[in-house]
């Protein structure tokens, strides 16, 4: 698959609520995560900015996914450039925490190498 098909084929998935296909069927084994700087928005607090290998990338979606109630996901893009991808989402979500109901954008950056997702990069005021 060329970059752009990766990048379409990962919206419609995410689009369809398929977001863990998408990490089986997309993603690197030994894809690298990274989340801004000074944020726990997106991991488990504790966790370190960069994780490395899908099972690492699995377990930070798992605790996401455990800490909030997903009211709707929209992903927009995606917006190639070489080897890599640019994605919009956005999210309706209540943080089970605090009980607080919000709405999160964040961009990603994929890069692709041998039909594979080896890197994502989130991008987000936190």
């Amino acid at each position: 698959m060329t970059t752009l098909e990766v990048g379409k084929k990962l919206v419609e998935l995410c689009n369809n609520g398929k977001n863990a296909e998408a990490m089986s069927t997309l993603y690197d084994p030994n894809i690298v995560s990274v989340e801004p700087v000074g944020s726990s928005a997106g991991q488990e607090p504790g966790t370190s900015q960069q994780v490395q290998g899908i099972d690492a990338v699995r377990e930070k979606s798992r605790w996401w996914i455990e800490h909030h109630t997903v009211h709707s996901e929209k992903a927009e893009g995606p917006f190639p450039h070489g080897d890599r991808f640019a994605v919009k989402f956005t999210f309706d979500v209540t943080d089970k925490d605090s009980n607080q109901r919000m709405t999160i954008e964040e961009t990603a950056l994929y890069t692709v190498k041998n039909d594979k997702i080896v890197r994502e990069e989130f991008f987000y005021a936190t």
